[in-house]
């Protein structure tokens, strides 16, 4: 194995967006949607898309809301 090798480590078995990011949160999902923070949790309540609630934190999958929000546009 080479040095550039353990520098360049292989990507996860798990799919990511281009930001490497695998979630969004209440805010982005607010932001997104130009609603209000309150209507975004309201949502999240409605099982419209996965979430997971880490303590008091919710985070939406963001495969799982891009499908939802695709299917409206």
């Amino acid at each position: 194995m080479t040095a550039n090798e353990n520098l360049n480590p292989k990507p996860d078995s798990h799919s990511q967006n281009e930001d490497g990011k695998k979630t969004y949160s209440v805010q982005e999902i607010a932001n997104i949607l130009q609603i209000s923070k309150s209507k975004s949790y309201e949502l999240c309540k409605e099982s419209l898309f996965k979430t997971i609630k880490i303590g008091r934190i919710i985070r939406i999958s963001k495969s799982s809301f891009d499908e939802w929000l695709e299917s409206f546009l």
